[in-house]
């Protein structure tokens, strides 16, 4: 079996590596991995400067998803896992300049802790009488897609809009929260609105059910071992998360590796896929697409045009990250956590700042600081078009603004500056993209040998892209062996 795949970021690495695993057990398999740019990784790009990390693209990946964590296990950088400094996280929202942070328990977009809620900053009188009568909302059936905006906005009001939901999604998606869809990036909330009704309500009973799930689950005996620790929200590699992909690199054929090669053309022939890459033409029995949507659908619509429409009327952003190293001793005081979110309505270029050497701590030198702040995302795409010395001048003033001189003072340079662009790199899961994905499939089912993997369909983190990757693999493999048993 001779498989193409199409784009070399994580999601295509990965299955190249899960087809080279099949290959070294003895199936008969092959494949050929194209990527346009001359590097592979897509958006993940880490350089080690003077000692500190820098990521242009993703920091991390979630968690609680394991399939990055155990592909890195099996890459042999299981203990360069490193989790993120959780007992230190704190999060502020930028409002009027100021820095207010979250209220203790607020589960996401969820306030369950009255006092808490009662006493922030973050949200007017009107808006903190709407949260407490939310709890009164009777259950409301599950019925056609809605945005988050719509659905935030419903029990808690415009302010929570603006002040939560849209920055909180924004850092995730780069996106606006009145266009991404409540059923498929808040499902659970719109589950728990249909049981019961309150937001708040569903919140505290799951948050019931968890803990009763770990009592029942700790040693009856008092000399049992103790169940580890939390783990970290996020978790990345030491050295950056370059050394997955470098990792994935060395595990698949380099002979079997186009760099600059884009594909121009797609055709399905009576055996399988013709490739045209370069002005040469190849035969395939499998294609994986693991390129961005948009490109999937360019080279599809000649194959099958409505399948094409619907993979290029997938939304995406662009982004930026600013990453600014400085020497502490030419620092204030930093607030506390991990930095802040900027919501829209502010008016700012940055949408976020992370403080790097916080988040993550032994991938900073003692003594230098990094600040990693990022601007972009559906509202503001002319940015990309900006030198990036005007981008660093932007986020050091904003920097001030924000924290004050005192923390970032004028005469405080930093000791190295790296601006990144990801353009159209980040799937917007717009209302209705259930409804689409459902249609995709159904055309993807009437093509065989074709699969489709990345952040575009069922996930736009780390973690989801390697499990769509590996999967589309191992599906392929699987086919194959069916197929020599029936011989």
């Amino acid at each position: 079996m001779r498989t193409a795949i199409i784009g070399a970021g994580v999601a295509g690495l990965s299955a190249a590596y899960e087809l080279e695993k099949s290959r070294k057990s003895g199936a008969p398999v092959e494949y050929t991995l194209y990527e346009s740019r001359a590097r592979v990784g897509g958006s993940i790009s880490s350089e080690i400067v003077n000692g500190a990390v820098i990521e242009g693209g993703p920091d991390s990946f979630i968690t609680e998803k394991p399939a990055a964590a155990e592909l890195c296990r099996e890459l042999g950088l299981g203990d360069q896992l490193t989790p993120s400094n959780d007992a230190d996280r704190k999060t502020y929202i930028v409002v009027r300049n100021r820095l207010v942070p979250l209220p203790d328990g607020l589960m996401f977009l969820v306030p369950t802790k009255l006092v808490p809620t009662a006493l922030t900053p973050l949200f007017s009188v009107k808006t903190k009488v709407r949260m407490a009568l939310e709890l009164l909302h009777p259950p409301r059936p599950a019925g056609h897609d809605e945005s988050v905006a719509a659905l935030v906005e419903r029990h808690f009001g415009a302010e929570a809009v603006d002040r939560l939901a849209d920055p909180l999604l924004s850092g995730i998606y780069g996106g606006d929260a009145a266009q991404l869809s409540a059923r498929t990036v808040l499902p659970r909330l719109v589950e728990m609105e249909a049981k019961y009704g309150s937001l708040t309500r569903g919140m505290l009973a799951a948050h019931q059910q968890m803990r009763a799930k770990v009592g029942a689950a700790r040693p009856a005996a008092s000399g049992a071992p103790k169940a580890a620790g939390p783990r970290g929200i996020f978790t990345t590699l030491r050295g950056g998360l370059q050394q997955m992909v470098d990792a994935l690199e060395t595990r698949i054929e380099p002979a079997w590796v186009r760099r600059s090669t884009a594909v121009q053309a797609l055709e399905k022939t009576a055996r399988g896929w013709r490739v045209t890459a370069n002005g040469s033409a190849e035969e395939f029995n499998a294609v994986i697409f693991a390129s961005p949507a948009w490109a999937a659908g360019a080279l599809l619509t000649p194959v099958d045009s409505v399948l094409g429409a619907e993979l290029s009327g997938i939304p995406y952003s662009s982004s930026i990250t600013v990453n600014l190293v400085y020497d502490e001793a030419q620092l204030g005081a930093l607030p506390e956590g991990f930095g802040f979110l900027v919501p829209v309505s502010e008016g700012r270029a940055m949408l976020a700042c992370t403080f790097v050497h916080r988040k993550f701590l032994g991938r900073t030198p003692p003594g230098k600081a990094v600040l990693r702040a990022f601007l972009g995302g559906m509202k503001n795409e002319a940015l990309l078009t900006e030198p990036d010395e005007t981008l660093v001048a932007t986020v050091e003033r904003e920097l001030r603004e924000i924290l004050g001189t005192k923390a970032i003072p004028i005469a405080a340079k930093p000791e190295y500056a790296q601006v990144a662009r990801w353009r159209r790199a980040m799937a917007q899961y717009a209302v209705g993209h259930q409804e689409r994905m459902a249609r995709i499939r159904e055309r993807v089912a009437a093509l065989p040998g074709l699969k489709l993997a990345g952040n575009a369909y069922d996930g736009i983190g780390i973690p989801d892209c390697i499990r769509l990757g590996r999967g589309a693999a191992k599906e392929l493999v699987a086919a194959l062996v069916e197929a020599q048993q029936l011989r």
